[in-house]
């Protein structure tokens, strides 16, 4: 992850960007949400330059990334009630770190199987997508 030039800010990877909304900041991490309404999907990226793996954070880092992630799966089981949390950091095809939260359910599109891949995304609809954000964001 390379800072935008002009802004010095954090820039996200454009493919992230292209399939995600915002949620939050945390401390470390930003908070997306998957434009796919088949699964509650969080993702979340440390705001640090680039990073890669999980090793390439700090030690301090690396334990708020795993709070933050254990925060995001606690908000998805409040909220969702899933069969199941699955969190991966596979970086096979974007390459900047980050880190998957998916609330899944038995029967949902993709069970039992991963969700990477699977079947068509569903996007939300304009207010559908706002009232999940503000209720991802207010509980988080």
């Amino acid at each position: 992850m390379i800072p935008d030039p002009l802004t010095g800010e954090f820039k996200l990877d454009p493919r992230l960007a292209a399939d995600t909304h915002f949620v939050a900041d945390l401390a470390l991490c930003r908070v997306l949400l998957m434009d796919d309404t088949r699964f509650p999907w969080l993702i979340l990226v440390p705001r640090r330059e680039g990073l890669c793996e999980i090793a390439d954070l700090s030690s301090g880092d690396r334990t708020v990334l795993w709070d933050e992630v254990q925060r995001a799966a606690d908000m998805l089981m409040r909220e969702f009630s899933p069969t199941k949390i699955n969190i991966g950091a596979l970086g096979n095809i974007v390459r900047q770190l980050h880190v998957h939260v998916v609330a899944r359910t038995e029967g949902d599109d993709a069970w039992p199987g991963p969700v990477w891949g699977a079947g068509t995304a569903k996007p939300y609809g304009m207010a559908a997508l706002e009232a999940m954000k503000t209720r991802m964001a207010a509980r988080l």
